[in-house]
């Protein structure tokens, strides 16, 4: 990489990590405006004004705002989640027994997606304007337009209490057997995918025929290459980098679908945690999380930056 690749991407990073800052602080003001008091929840509705004050008082909600940001935002840089105000144990030792399972959720939707859309969207580029390309476009618009939480409700009427094939509720655990794993992941990765895939095809074909109308591969064409290799050996590697960072921005989005899928599921990930710890108004929980998926959101946009400036040949030295 140049001088002017490598400024583009601190500048980038830069800006994500300026962004985080934001989100945090629009984070916790907006997580001080929900309804209802925390201590009055913990203690319940026949605690006493005066019990209700004094747990107000030990959780610091009774100071500034601002005073309980500024902790709030230090403690967290240095890696001080806080206490949860339910369960009173670690929030990091809380989202830490929830992480491996959303991240094994995304992992495991992330190997089905990626290559399907790819074989999609290749497919419907070597078939452009013909009837199998017009199939194809039709049916991931109509997958797109389609709310995820629809597609799950449907997937769990048909498979889980029509034919009874896998369970409606998740479970993940890394012990399971083969056929046992596909069971318990099939309908939550199937949910997750529909919308995935079908942005990514989508992406992917249009890369691939911006490639198919440009000189060379004509050149190569009318010198007897056969349309395949054209595709793979030429066309292909050329879209790499609009086809990552397609990929990588349309990834960003299993950290807000999972959040539906999770719940509906009952899976026992990070996003179920969040709707629990909204429900309890456990605020130290519902803060770490939701910055948990700003940051890998950024993270996922950071990416998609960088391949996008790596692949761009007027930026190559």
């Amino acid at each position: 990489m140049n001088r002017f690749m490598l400024l583009l991407i601190a500048r980038r990073i830069g800006a994500g990590i300026l962004t985080l800052v934001i989100v945090s602080a629009v984070v916790f003001f907006i997580t001080s405006l929900l309804p209802g008091d925390a201590a009055q929840m913990i203690l319940g509705q026949n605690a006493t004004p005066e019990t209700v004050a004094a747990l107000r008082h030990e959780l610091g909600l009774d100071q500034p705002l601002l005073v309980r940001y500024y902790q709030w935002f230090i403690a967290l840089f240095s890696g001080n989640f806080g206490t949860s105000f339910v369960s009173h144990l670690p929030v990091a030792q809380l989202i830490a027994s929830r992480i491996p399972a959303s991240l094994e959720l995304a992992a495991v939707t992330t190997v089905v997606s990626v290559p399907l859309a790819l074989v999609i969207g290749i497919t419907a580029a070597m078939n452009r304007d013909k009837w199998l390309d017009n199939t194809l476009m039709v049916c991931t618009m109509a997958t797109v337009a389609v709310p995820e939480f629809l597609i799950a409700t449907v997937a769990v009427m048909i498979f889980a209490v029509r034919l009874h094939w896998v369970s409606a509720m998740s479970f993940g655990d890394p012990n399971l057997d083969i056929l046992s794993f596909i069971k318990a992941y099939a309908l939550p990765v199937l949910t997750l995918c529909c919308v995935l895939t079908a942005q990514m095809a989508r992406m992917t074909r249009s890369a691939i025929i911006n490639q198919l109308n440009s000189p060379y591969i004509e050149m190569a064409v009318l010198k007897g290459v056969s349309p395949m290799r054209a595709v793979l050996r030429h066309a292909l590697p050329n879209a790499a980098g609009a086809i990552a960072n397609a990929m990588s921005l349309s990834l960003s989005y299993l950290f807000g679908g999972v959040i539906i899928i999770e719940t509906i599921f009952n899976y026992p990930g990070l996003a179920s945690q969040l709707v629990d710890a909204v429900s309890n108004r456990d605020l130290p929980v519902v803060q770490i999380c939701v910055m948990l998926f700003a940051g890998c959101y950024l993270v996922l946009l950071l990416l998609a930056d960088v391949v996008t400036i790596a692949f761009n040949p007027k930026w190559r030295g």
